[in-house]
């Protein structure tokens, strides 16, 4: 009898979940709807009924989570005067890997005059995951971004801590062709001992970041000035500024409760409301 035999790294890729979802919407009298939607492996998108102007797409892992080895890609195009809010049924977790780093792309385009909310929960990484994430961003002269990126290490409600993992993440915002913003954060080996350190996140475990590019002639000086005027009503830290035409707010707290009250608060000084699955 003949016995095939694979390899065990073979076997371990054949095994990884791979995603895809790619997603264009467009203005027609006012309101925006799907021009195409494609789906692939574990993720799908889902479009709540809505009596708002605005679509709104919802990004559903049926994997229940990512682990070392998994790619997965989201690809979202805004056309002219279009607005679309997307955001995530859940927070999504990143599982322990004994390999590669779990892989996530993210690519967003708006064109003239569309507005693109992203506003995804967040991403819990457990101890020894591995995570590369990268998002590009091209908007037109006068398209409208507003997007909330956050990160949880470890569960502390849970007891579970991050200590040992990977983390990489790359941005590149582009406005009319050029670059206006480009940010690498990397965390890599003793990840609880690095937050620990006062000029890193003095022992915080949840962290995020807030970008605002406003679209046109439209400025940031009135968001500014209403986000720190909030001051102390923050469960943690919270620093905000401008330049090139866009706005960075980065938050850091104890946990992911009290992140994601921070970020809520920050997003409605911005006179901005997140998806109705946050609150429930």
């Amino acid at each position: 009898m003949l016995v095939q035999t694979t390899s065990d790294s073979q076997t371990f890729l054949a095994n990884r979940a791979t995603g895809h979802i790619g997603l264009s919407v467009v203005a027609a009298d006012g309101v925006t709807r799907r021009a195409q939607v494609h789906e692939h492996g574990s993720l799908r998108a889902r479009f709540p009924n809505t009596h708002d102007a605005a679509l709104e797409a919802v990004i559903v892992n049926t994997g229940g989570g990512m682990t070392g080895g998994d790619r997965f890609s989201v690809d979202m195009s805004v056309g002219e005067r279009a607005s679309l809010v997307a955001g995530t049924t859940a927070a999504e977790k990143i599982y322990r890997s004994t390999g590669p780093a779990a892989e996530m792309a993210v690519t967003l385009t708006v064109a003239r005059g569309g507005k693109l909310a992203w506003l995804p929960q967040e991403t819990i990484l457990f101890d020894r995951a591995r995570l590369s994430r990268r998002i590009d961003i091209d908007l037109a002269a006068d398209a409208a971004l507003i997007m909330v990126e956050a990160m949880v290490f470890g569960r502390a409600a849970m007891g579970e801590a991050l200590n040992e993992g990977a983390f990489i993440d790359r941005w590149r915002v582009r406005r009319d062709g050029a670059l206006v913003y480009a940010d690498t954060a990397k965390l890599d080996g003793a990840v609880a001992a690095q937050l620990g350190r006062r000029a890193v996140a003095g022992g915080a475990i949840a962290m995020a970041t807030v970008l605002v590019a406003p679209g046109g002639q439209r400025t940031l000086d009135d968001e500014l000035e209403r986000v720190r005027a909030l001051g102390d009503t923050f469960a943690g830290e919270v620093g905000i500024s401008s330049w090139n035409g866009v706005a960075v707010a980065r938050l850091i707290a104890k946990d992911g409760a009290s992140l994601r009250r921070d970020i809520i608060a920050l997003l409605g000084a911005l006179g901005t409301q997140v998806p109705r699955l946050w609150l429930q």
